[in-house]
């Protein structure tokens, strides 16, 4: 499927994708990829008038966005919807035991599919899950990878149940940082991408809608 004239096209998660944005001006698209594919976008193909939004917010889990997802999604009713979530549940989840929980698991995915059906069952738009991701530097970070991993299967099935885009990114920036170095692409926490991670993000998001 090709973009449309006039499309909107919606991103929202958490900071991976806030990014600094000025959340009073809801036409800000902070400083990451979202900004990244909107520019290169909107200038190759500025005959379309694309319209996009960043409802990123810093922390946030899936029920966080949930709770928002009628003003933050579906009252925008939105063309494509990009999705990235997870790495806070994770984290969140060992800070609390600091072991995987089988509850949290699977009220990650009823609260992950909740967000799929309201937008299948309210909008016609195309659906660009991507995968949480966590990096192996520095070395604490590997605490996250046995919760995290299950969250990366459960956005996989929820891909292929719903018939969705999906963008490997765990795996994509596994494959760059053993080859470039970790911190070439999360900096010094293993999650939040630098610039050349959010450029691999936009490049692998505009690569995937095969504009």
């Amino acid at each position: 499927m090709k973009i449309k004239q006039q499309d909107k096209i919606l991103f929202i998660g958490d900071s991976i994708t806030d990014v600094d944005r000025d959340r009073s001006n809801p036409n800000d698209l902070g400083k990451g990829y979202p900004l990244m594919v909107a520019a290169e976008l909107q200038a190759a193909f500025p005959e379309d008038q694309l319209t996009f939004y960043n409802r990123g917010i810093s922390g946030d889990k899936v029920v966080d966005l949930k709770a928002r997802w009628e003003e933050d999604c579906l009252d925008l009713n939105p063309d494509i919807v990009s999705i990235l979530v997870g790495i806070n549940d994770s984290s969140h989840q060992l800070n609390i035991d600091k072991r995987m929980d089988a509850s949290a698991i699977e009220q990650f995915e009823e609260d992950y599919r909740f967000l799929l059906k309201s937008l299948i069952q309210r909008t016609d738009a195309r659906i660009v899950l991507m995968e949480p991701f966590v990096l192996p530097y520095p070395k604490e970070r590997i605490q996250v990878r046995e919760d995290l991993d299950q969250r990366i299967h459960i956005v996989r099935k929820m891909a292929r149940e719903y018939l969705t885009d999906l963008i490997p990114l765990d795996g994509l920036f596994s494959a760059q940082g053993v080859k470039y170095g970790y911190p070439y692409y999360t900096g010094e926490d293993g999650i939040h991408p630098t610039v050349a991670g959010h450029g691999l993000i936009k490049e692998a998001w505009i690569n995937q809608l095969e504009f």
